[in-house]
């Protein structure tokens, strides 16, 4: 769980290969063995039965597990199924930084090649197998894509010098970071990133403002997009790491303080050894509104 905490945060993004278009990474078109749980209900549902409810709700945070190849194809299908259904989607994502939000539009809109793109937008390693399929779905379908998180280079900065680092942001910078930081070093989430960083909560302060940092951030940039595209009927599918939005907590907790009265809903991705055995726990009624359970790696 450290490693899977720190390494969003701290590890450079090597341009990744690209897939031909033929493959079924690319093409979302091979079956993925899952089993869907809806916990308000505490019963085992179906996939089409999400979609439908999630259809309903003003933003969706897919909570990931970052090295699942299941995962990232359900993540697809979530969106073309919501898009199947007449929803317009807005593709969220914490794998893009504000920063590079210019290049992400110039792609989508076909004002600058993939190549360009990726050379520009510092992509995630696995770009090519995890990402690119939503992207180039989005692109197709001329899906608003937003690019929530804050720069890599910021956070890293405050994982060393802590909240001060954000103080000292210059003009153009600070607009790479929510306005608002709210980091409360007490509750739920405080515990539970202290917990995964293995209980040094002095040691691992800084390491926590900057998680703080990054869910604040994506928060705000979902919120800001819906209200940018609030005129009409809008679902904002934000793909984050689980750990982000797994009980409601984190990014989408940032988003629900953006956004009095709206429907949050959260999705979390959980890759099992058996499908058939698998049944969640009582903790797990409390992670989301939705688990989606499929056959891990």
């Amino acid at each position: 769980m450290v490693s899977v905490l720190l390494t969003a945060l701290l590890l450079p993004s090597p341009q990744a290969p690209q897939l031909p278009p033929g493959h079924p990474a690319v093409t979302g078109s091979s079956y993925v063995p899952q089993r869907v749980f809806d916990t308000r209900q505490k019963t085992f549902s179906d996939f089409e039965s999400m979609l439908a409810d999630l259809a309903r709700a003003d933003a969706v945070f897919v909570g990931e597990q970052h090295d699942d190849a299941n995962t990232h194809r359900l993540e697809l299908a979530i969106v073309e199924g919501l898009t199947r259904r007449g929803v317009s989607v807005v593709v969220a994502l914490e794998m893009f930084e504000r920063d590079v939000q210019s290049q992400v539009e110039g792609y989508a809109a076909g004002r600058i090649t993939e190549e360009q793109f990726l050379k520009d937008s510092r992509p995630w390693p696995r770009y090519a197998s995890d990402y690119r399929p939503l992207i180039e779905f989005a692109k197709a379908h001329h899906l608003p894509i937003v690019a929530s998180n804050v720069p890599r280079r910021i956070a890293s900065d405050v994982s060393k010098n802590g909240m001060p680092a954000i103080e000292k942001l210059g003009s153009d910078d600070r607009a790479f970071a929510a306005r608002e930081v709210l980091c409360p070093t007490s509750g739920d989430y405080y515990q539970r990133f202290g917990e995964a960083m293995g209980g040094h909560e002095g040691a691992n302060a800084n390491f926590y403002f900057a998680q703080c940092v990054k869910d604040e951030t994506m928060g705000e940039s979902v919120a800001t997009a819906f209200q940018k595209n609030a005129t009409g009927r809008v679902t904002i599918v934000h793909v984050n790491g689980a750990f982000h939005s797994d009980f409601g907590e984190g990014t989408a907790d940032a988003a629900r303080r953006r956004m009095p009265g709206r429907r949050i809903a959260v999705v979390s991705m959980l890759p099992v050894d058996d499908l058939d055995t698998t049944k969640p726990d009582d903790d797990d009624f409390k992670r989301a509104d939705y688990l989606v359970f499929t056959i891990g790696k």
